[in-house]
C-alpha cells in the first residue's frame, strides 16, 4: 500500500485531504495536547494546539509562520518528518477514518481540493452567524465542519459515500419525516445549490425550526 497512489477526483483528494487531516493534523495534535478537534482557516484547516500544524492550500506548514511544504507526490510520513511530527491517526478515538497509510503519496487534484476548502470556508462562516456561541470543529473522522445545538447536528461535509459532492446538512439525534428530511440522516443540501454562505445559514435555520416544531 505504501506505494499506491489514489485517484485524485473527487473521492481521490477528498480521501488525500482526510488522511492530511488524520495523519498530519490531529493525530500529533492528540498524542501532544489531547485532542483531535481541528479548525477550518482562510485557505484550508488546522491544528487547535500543539504542534502548530496546518492545511495552506495544497501545503503543509508548521509553525506560525513556517515554510510550506508541497503535499503532491510526497509520503505522509515524509511531510510528518519535515514538520517535525510522526505521522498516524489517532489511535483508539473512533472506527471509521479515511484508511491512509503513512507511507501512501499525497495524490491531489487541484480543482476538486480547492472546491472542498472552499467549501468549508463557506460552512465555517455559517455556523459561526448561526451559533455565535459555538466554536465550529472539523472532525477528522468524517472530515466534517460541525456544531451541534441541542440534539441536531449542523455542519458541511466534504462529500462521502452517501453524496459524491460538498453538503450541508441538517441531523438531529431522532429522525424527522417530512419532505424536508431527504437523507437517512436528516436533510441534505449541496454546496452548489445553496451558493454562498447567506443560503447555508438560512438552510440551517430553516432545519433549526423544523427539528424543534
Amino acid at each position: 500500500m505504501s506505494a499506491s497512489t489514489p485517484p485524485t477526483q473527487p473521492a481521490g483528494t477528498r480521501r488525500a485531504l482526510h488522511g492530511v487531516a488524520e495523519l498530519l493534523l490531529a493525530g500529533p495534535q492528540y498524542r501532544a495536547s489531547g485532542t483531535i478537534r481541528l479548525r477550518v482557516t482562510p485557505s484550508g484547516f488546522g491544528t487547535v494546539a500543539d504542534p502548530a500544524l496546518r492545511l495552506e492550500g495544497e501545503s503543509l506548514v508548521a509553525g506560525a509562520t513556517g515554510a510550506g511544504q508541497p503535499l503532491a507526490g510526497r509520503s505522509y510520513a515524509e511531510l510528518a518528518d519535515g514538520a517535525g511530527v510522526e505521522a498516524g491517526a489517532p489511535e483508539g478515538l473512533y472506527a471509521d477514518g479515511s484508511g491512509v497509510d503513512a507511507g501512501e503519496r499525497v495524490v491531489l487534484d487541484g480543482d476538486a481540493a480547492r472546491l472542498i476548502l472552499g467549501a468549508f470556508a463557506v460552512g465555517d462562516r455559517a455556523l459561526r452567524a448561526f451559533a455565535p456561541h459555538l466554536e465550529p470543529v472539523l472532525w477528522p473522522e468524517h472530515l466534517d465542519v460541525a456544531v451541534t445545538v441541542g440534539e441536531v447536528n449542523y455542519g458541511v461535509s466534504p462529500g462521502d459515500g452517501y453524496l459524491d459532492e460538498p453538503y450541508a446538512y441538517v441531523g438531529p439525534h431522532r429522525p424527522r419525516t417530512g419532505e424536508f428530511w431527504n437523507a437517512p440522516f436528516g436533510a441534505v443540501r449541496t454546496v452548489a445549490e445553496l451558493g454562498d454562505a447567506d443560503a447555508l445559514l438560512a438552510f440551517f435555520r430553516d432545519g433549526a425550526d423544523r427539528a424543534t416544531a
